[in-house]
Formats: structure tokens, C-alpha cells, sequence
């Protein structure tokens, strides 16, 4: 099992994902401060996984304060979620992860005890962890049957172990789930500039479980299509609006346009944490633009002109009229979206309800 983040008694244990593939490093990060460099320097990335991050980040924030009152820790507590809400804009499971543990402080003040009130929040945030693997194998499952034996996959980014709380992961949850149910599968990953993600992490993610990859350039993908040489593809997503517009990593978009070109079906994979039903589309999902340097450098090393002008948008939105299926962790949603999302997120908050 890929472990991408995980609770310890020294502080929160960290796959440093920058340096992959060629050194596997751990940080053991001590503080809520650095845990929030961590999400926004992408030591940690992928939506599930920012927002267990957020949680164990908040659980350890509180745990650390030495404030004597409620009061006062309400206080540090408020400014640790601020800190947290400020280092992705685009990943909604980041806000539902820190809305969650403001809840769980809610509830946990009628104990009226710090120390237990601190128990509590350590407990959420572990909590959160536990129910985003049952979660990603829940993705896998429903996946599974929408995956023919014998398909090749065409996936963007990376939305597997690295992407989640660790395991199994949601667009490669689907792949391993299809593989798990018995079924011959192989994968093409697009390289997913200008980070990588597809070359440094998808590729060596699958490689660890022995499943076939093959690893494409983006501006590959539309070729192997044409050349009938993918089946299906599925990716993550960062957000999902009410309608079934899809925030994912820069380029998704292209791919889904592609993949309407030549008929393959587009599946997107994602726990219901992803939605974000108060949008009513894609226009409103906000779009990170990040440093230049990542499209200029390369490591460190500059490859492009002095002074030139980037720009650097970490997500793109696809309209959800380009998305075959959408798999959840409670079932597979089809079009139309706003009723068929809407109906899956009313059965998870009735059965929570109990």
C-alpha cells in the first residue's frame, strides 16, 4: 500500500511527490504551518488527498495549542483553518475537510475539557483518513464494470494512491478495480505537463503494481485515439459542479474534446466529497494560476527564454456534456447530472442521517 499521508505520534509523515520517481523521501512535518507549505508547494496533491492533509494539518494545529480555554482555542483554531483555506483555491475537498473539522470542534466544545476537546479533533481528521480508502475502493468497485477486459485506458494527471489518503485512488482506483475483478487492463498515460504528474507518478504508481503502462506526450493523445488504440478514458476531478462540469488538471479538457471526436467513452472518478453542488456549473469553479517557473524550469533548471510571458492555469473545466459517467464512491451517475448527482448525495446524507 502507498501511504501519502499519515498520522504519527512525531507529527504528519509525508511522500515528498516532487522528488518521485527517482528518490522515495518521507517529511515528517510538526507544525499546521507546514502542512500547509506541504499543499501548496505539492508535497502532497490530488483533492482527496488535500483535504485529509487539511484535517490531520487543523487536528494537529489544535493539538499544539496552548491556549487554556474553549475560547482560546477557537481562536488559534479559526486562524489554523484561514492558514489551510489560503493554499488551494480549486480542490473543494480542502474546504469540506476544514468545514468538517470546524463541525467536529462544534460538537467537541460541550465537553468543555481542552485535552478532550484536541482527542477529538485527532479522532475527525483519522476519521476522514479511514473513510477516504473505503471511499476510493468503494470508486473502484462501482468502476469496474464500466472497464472491458482487455481495455486500454487512456488516463491524464494522476488520480491514484498519490492522489488520495494512499491505497487505491479514484481514476487508477477504477483501473485497479477492473483489474482486481479479473480483467486484462493496460493503461496509457498522458505526460501531464508542466509538472508531470502522468510521467513522474501515474507511471510510477502502475509500474509498483505490474500493470502495463505506456506513457505519451499530451500532445500524443489525439494520434493514439485516431490509431484506435484507446478504449476508455478516466480521470479524477478537483471539483464537480451541480451540473457535471469537472474541474481536473490542466488539459482534461482536451482530452474529453478528443474523446468525443472518436467516441470513447469519458468517465470521470471522484468520492461525492468532490462535488460541490452549490455551483451550478463549471463557470464558477475558481482556476489556480500557479508560478511561472513551473512551465520555465524544469528542476531548477531554465529552459525558456529570459523575461518571457507564462501563463499557468493548474485546471481546465470540462463540460459535463463531454462526460459519459461520473463513478462515485455510492454509484455511478449519468446524465442528466444535476438530478442524478443530486440523488446520490440525498441518499449518503439519509443514510448519515441514520
Amino acid at each position: 500500500m502507498i501511504k501519502t499521508v499519515e498520522w504519527t505520534k512525531d507529527g504528519i509523515r509525508m511522500l515528498d511527490q516532487r522528488l518521485l520517481p527517482s528518490e522515495e523521501k518521507y517529511l515528517t512535518l510538526r507544525s499546521y504551518d507546514e502542512v500547509a507549505e506541504a499543499i501548496r508547494k505539492m508535497v502532497v496533491r490530488g483533492a482527496p488527498a488535500i483535504g485529509v492533509s487539511a484535517a490531520m494539518g487543523i487536528a494537529l494545529g489544535a493539538s499544539q495549542s496552548v491556549g487554556t480555554s474553549i475560547a482560546d482555542m477557537e481562536d488559534d483554531l479559526n486562524y489554523i483553518c484561514d492558514v489551510l483555506s489560503r493554499t488551494r483555491p480549486t480542490a473543494v475537498n480542502l474546504f469540506w475537510a476544514i468545514e468538517r473539522m470546524r463541525n467536529a470542534f462544534e460538537k467537541a466544545k460541550a465537553l468543555r475539557d481542552v485535552e478532550e476537546v484536541k482527542q477529538a479533533l485527532v479522532s475527525e481528521a483519522l476519521k476522514i483518513f479511514d473513510e477516504d480508502i473505503t471511499a476510493n475502493r468503494s470508486i473502484g468497485h462501482h468502476g469496474a464494470a464500466l472497464i472491458p477486459d482487455g481495455a486500454t485506458v487512456l488516463t491524464h494527471c494522476n488520480a491514484g494512491a498519490l492522489a488520495t489518503a494512499g491505497d487505491y485512488g479514484t481514476a487508477l482506483g477504477v483501473i485497479r478495480g477492473a483489474r482486481d475483478a479479473g480483467k486484462r487492463v493496460a493503461v496509457i498515460a498522458d505526460e501531464t505537463r508542466p509538472f508531470l504528474q502522468g510521467l513522474r507518478l501515474t507511471a510510477w504508481e502502475l509500474a509498483k503494481d505490474d500493470i502495463p503502462v505506456t506513457v505519451i506526450t499530451d500532445n500524443m493523445a489525439g494520434h493514439v485515439m485516431k490509431s484506435g488504440k484507446v478504449d476508455a478514458v478516466v480521470v479524477g476531478a478537483d471539483r464537480i459542479a451541480a451540473n457535471g462540469d469537472t474541474a481536473n488538471k490542466i488539459g482534461t479538457y482536451m482530452v474529453a474534446v478528443l474523446a468525443k471526436e472518436h467516441k470513447i467513452p469519458f468517465y470521470v472518478a471522484a468520492p461525492l466529497t468532490t462535488l460541490d453542488l452549490s455551483l451550478s456549473s463549471g463557470e464558477q469553479i475558481p482556476i489556480e494560476e500557479r508560478d511561472p517557473t513551473e512551465v520555465t524550469h524544469f528542476r531548477d533548471q531554465q529552459i525558456a527564454p529570459d523575461g518571457i510571458n507564462v501563463q499557468n492555469p493548474a485546471f481546465d473545466v470540462t463540460p459535463h456534456h463531454l462526460i459519459t459517467a461520473i463513478v462515485t464512491d455510492k454509484g455511478v451517475a449519468r446524465p442528466p447530472y444535476n438530478e442524478s448527482l443530486k440523488a446520490l448525495t440525498d441518499i449518503e446524507q439519509a443514510n448519515a442521517a441514520g
